[in-house]
């Protein structure tokens, strides 16, 4: 027996290190954290955001040791903050700090504030870029035929030749300074349509306590709080599969009034003075989003209001998180969505059940076999009898 383990932990070591030669070996030079922090911006922001720390560089570590699994970085990220000690509790910011860099509405044509494009591909067609390298680089830093994006106040905002983007790993919290005048901290449309009147006020007495899931079990039942903070770490693809295919989903017909991308300050509280201190930023992305939702003998008058907010660069996860908070927070007969959104869009409790099945069950798969066995042995003769 001890010689049969001894051979499972050899195998079991000689496994990682073929791991470890593909990770480090091969003809091209390796990757280094800034350049997957660069050039995977995207993956680092879905990592941290599910991970649930905010740590760019630790983020592209663990896609580098991951192979580039993501759901396996956010389990890296995860454990590594859970050895983290816990220095203190920053007080609550208003995201209307939010420093956009990006900010698009389609509830409105031309918001207060304007629509802040940004860096996106939403409005080209979405083909394979099978031009050469060196082409390819060359053709995307020239300018366009037709000049800037056309719509309704549409800006974007592009560094100076030599200057860091905010996405980069030494300007990765701030935006770049507003140069063309465009608003920075635009209002939010909320704030149009409660002028207008069109928006019911905030339910509830005051503003509780936050429901912290990283100290205590998640159950149905739980507050809103719970349930945003379990979103904005779900694994972004369970939750927009949740949200898409859900009973409850209005045909669609929700409104993202506003999708915000920017940097907002972190504060804490002075030990001396007890003012609130910046000591950082982080990116988030932010969604509102709006529809009426029916109820029994009643009609719509008001328009309801859903919200998710995430770390990083990650709309579609933030419009699925503020849908699916729309429904939780204003549809009758949610219970079973909360159930799902609660217990099951953890990325790391799906992907580990399903590493589990990977390990070695051989007693328990030898039960199965003796009792589909003994099953088959004690049953009665079914021959025909006529």
């Amino acid at each position: 027996m001890t010689a049969v383990h001894d051979a499972g932990g050899r195998a079991a070591r000689a496994a990682a290190r073929l791991v470890e030669r593909a990770r480090s070996g091969g003809r091209s030079a390796p990757l280094d954290t800034e350049q997957i922090t660069e050039r995977l911006g995207l993956a680092v922001d879905r990592v941290m955001g599910e991970g649930g720390l905010w740590a760019p560089r630790l983020a592209a570590r663990a896609i580098r040791q991951s192979g580039g699994d993501l759901p396996e970085a956010a389990h890296l990220l995860r454990a590594h903050r859970t050895a983290l000690p816990r220095l203190g509790v920053t007080p609550p910011v208003p995201t209307g700090e939010l420093r956009v860099v990006r900010r698009i509405s389609s509830a409105f044509r031309n918001p207060p504030g304007g629509q802040v494009l940004g860096r996106t591909l939403d409005y080209v067609g979405r083909l394979l870029d099978l031009l050469p390298e060196d082409e390819g680089r060359a053709r995307s830093t020239a300018p366009g035929p037709d000049g800037p994006a056309a719509g309704p106040r549409p800006h974007t905002h592009e560094h100076p030749p030599g200057t860091p983007h905010p996405g980069t790993p030494h300007t990765h919290e701030a935006p770049p300074p507003a140069a063309d005048g465009v608003e920075r901290t635009p209002a939010h449309v909320l704030s149009v349509f409660r002028e207008m009147g069109v928006v019911a006020p905030p339910s509830g007495a005051g503003d509780p306590e936050p429901y912290d899931v990283t100290r205590h079990p998640v159950r149905p039942g739980a507050p809103r709080s719970a349930w945003l903070q379990t979103m904005a770490r779900a694994d972004t693809g369970s939750l927009l599969h949740l949200w898409y295919g859900s009973d409850w989903r209005p045909a669609g017909h929700e409104v993202p009034g506003e999708l915000r991308h920017g940097a907002l300050p972190v504060r804490m509280t002075h030990p001396v003075t007890g003012r609130p201190v910046t000591v950082g930023q982080v990116r988030v992305s932010e969604v509102q989003t709006f529809h009426s939702l029916p109820r029994a003998g009643e009609l719509p008058m008001t328009l309801d209001v859903g919200y998710g907010i995430c770390f990083g660069h990650n709309e579609r996860k933030a419009i699925s998180m503020a849908g699916l908070d729309l429904l939780l927070s204003h549809h009758e007969g949610a219970a079973d969505l909360q159930h799902d959104v609660l217990l099951t869009l953890d990325g790391l409790d799906s992907t580990g059940y399903v590493q589990r099945l990977k390990l070695p069950r051989h007693v328990e798969f030898t039960s199965v076999l003796e009792r589909a066995r003994a099953a088959r042995g004690d049953a009665p003769h079914t021959g025909d009898t006529a």
